[in-house]
């Protein structure tokens, strides 16, 4: 004799399978993606920068934003501010010390409501430092284009590059420092849905 589930698990199950249905996993384009950040130079002006070797994933279900999850990892090495002097510095154990921490990763899955929009919260780690951050994004799509699902996100927050370790400057003759301790994050990126992933759905 078969024993039938209790109705309230069974439409539990459903709904659950039909959440689910709903989200799409995407890869970042790394073509059309920026991944850039700026930091104060002499207190008066500012060097902007950039890394151009990074991949990631995000699953997106566009019914329910909050079920949204990312998952992004940056080679330290590909730091580029257009200055090879500079940028070796960067690469340097005064900074980032690429040989010793290749990456900077950030996974993030829960999602929340906060003030007008929605941050995602995570784990970043960077230079062998891991904490919990709150990244305020704005997602849009998905829309098709030549049969592809596509997304984009942007998101925009500062942190303090001490946090992390990333303590190396030099104080001015007028007290201020070469390099500042805030460093404005800009994420502008684009991400196209993984078809295979969507079929074994």
């Amino acid at each position: 004799m078969r024993h039938k589930l209790p109705t309230s698990i069974t439409a539990l199950a459903l709904l659950a399978f039909a959440s689910s249905a709903f989200a799409a996993d995407y890869a970042l384009d790394t073509a059309h993606s920026k991944v850039g950040f700026s930091v104060a130079h002499l207190v008066i002006s500012s060097v902007d920068g950039r890394f151009s070797d990074f991949a990631g994933t995000v699953s997106y279900d566009a019914e329910d934003i909050t079920k949204t999850s990312v998952s992004v990892s940056i080679k330290t090495a590909s730091i580029n501010t257009d200055n090879e002097k500079r940028d070796g510095h960067l690469r340097s154990p005064d900074f980032f010390d690429a040989e010793k921490f290749p990456e900077i990763t950030f996974s993030g899955d829960k999602v929340v409501k906060k003030d007008k929009g929605h941050v995602i919260v995570g784990k970043l780690n960077m230079h062998g430092v891991e904490k919990t951050i709150e990244l305020p994004f704005e997602i849009k799509g998905p829309i098709n284009f030549r049969g592809k699902g596509l997304i984009a996100i942007q998101a925009h927050m500062t942190l303090g590059r001490k946090d992390f370790g990333l303590t190396w400057s030099k104080t001015m003759e007028t007290g201020g420092l070469v390099v500042g301790d805030e460093v404005t994050i800009e994420l502008i990126l684009e991400a196209t849905e993984q078809k295979e992933a969507a079929e074994q759905k």
